[in-house]
C-alpha cells in the first residue's frame, strides 16, 4: 500500500468515526457546466453538465489566510477525499473519479480555486457565493 493509499484510508477511517469527523462530513455535489461541440445542423453548440458528488468537510480559513481580496471572509475551504468524488448519472455515482475545477458550482456556491495535497489523495476548494 503506498503513500496515497494510507492516507485516503485513513482519512475515510476519520470521516467515518464518531469520534473523529463524522459529524463534520457532509454530503458535497458539484455541477460544471461547458460549451460542447459546435453543432453545424443547428448552428450551435449545446451546453453540457457534469455532476459529481462526493463527501468532505467545510471549514473556513484563518483570520491570518484573509486578505480581503483573494480570500474573503465569507469564503469556505471544502476538504474532499479524491477517490470518493464520482461523476454521478441520474443520481447514482459511476466509476468515473471527478476533479472538481474552477468555476464548477458546488454545495450552491462558486469555486474560485482547487488544490491537491503533494500525494493526491485530497482536493481543497476555496468556494465563494
Amino acid at each position: 500500500m503506498g503513500m496515497r493509499d494510507e492516507i485516503q484510508a485513513e482519512m475515510a477511517e476519520a470521516f467515518d468515526d464518531p469520534d473523529g469527523l463524522a459529524d463534520a462530513v457532509k454530503p458535497v455535489a458539484g455541477i460544471r457546466k461547458v460549451v460542447g461541440e459546435y453543432d453545424p445542423s443547428t448552428g450551435t453548440a449545446p451546453e453540457v453538465t457534469t455532476t459529481y458528488g462526493g463527501r468532505g468537510v467545510f471549514g473556513s480559513y484563518l483570520a491570518r489566510e484573509i486578505d480581503g481580496s483573494l480570500i474573503q471572509t465569507t469564503d469556505e475551504k471544502l476538504l474532499i477525499l479524491q477517490n470518493e468524488l464520482f461523476v454521478t448519472v441520474d443520481g447514482a455515482p459511476t466509476a468515473m473519479i471527478a476533479e472538481p475545477k474552477i468555476g464548477d458550482i458546488v454545495g450552491g456556491k462558486r469555486a474560485l480555486n482547487v488544490s491537491q495535497d503533494p500525494v493526491g489523495a485530497t482536493w481543497t476548494v476555496q468556494l465563494r457565493v
